[in-house]
């Protein structure tokens, strides 16, 4: 993966579907689509310089991704308010088809004393 862009709640990540990557059906693994969605919704929500995690996220898988093609994650982050925050990706392949839709919802961490 190959971070593109961060900006204040965004972020764009790029990945090339490799050999490796594809499934006993010849298509790229969900999970790995899955992957390239949450580290750019990572990179979106932490860009405040505070620490966040997902509290959750979902993804729908639109149309296949096959060895080659070049997968975009585009992350912006939708709504945020104290300590959750709502990012939306949407993952695209190089001819600008969409791929997945992925949704994260975020939260601060508390630091810890020690820390």
């Amino acid at each position: 993966m190959e971070i593109i862009a961060t900006g204040p709640g965004a972020a764009t990540v790029r990945m090339t579907v490799r050999e490796d990557m594809l499934n006993g059906h010849r298509v790229c693994h969900g999970g790995l689509v899955f992957a390239l969605a949450d580290s750019a919704f990572a990179f979106a929500c932490n860009s405040h310089g505070t620490d966040a995690l997902a509290a959750a996220a979902s993804i729908d898988f639109l149309m296949p991704a096959r060895g080659g093609d070049v997968l975009t994650a585009t992350a912006v982050e939708t709504w945020r308010a104290g300590r959750s925050g709502v990012t939306e990706v949407t993952v695209t392949n190089q001819n600008g088809e969409r791929v997945a839709l992925f949704r994260g919802r975020s939260a601060l961490v508390r630091k810890t004393t020690a820390e």
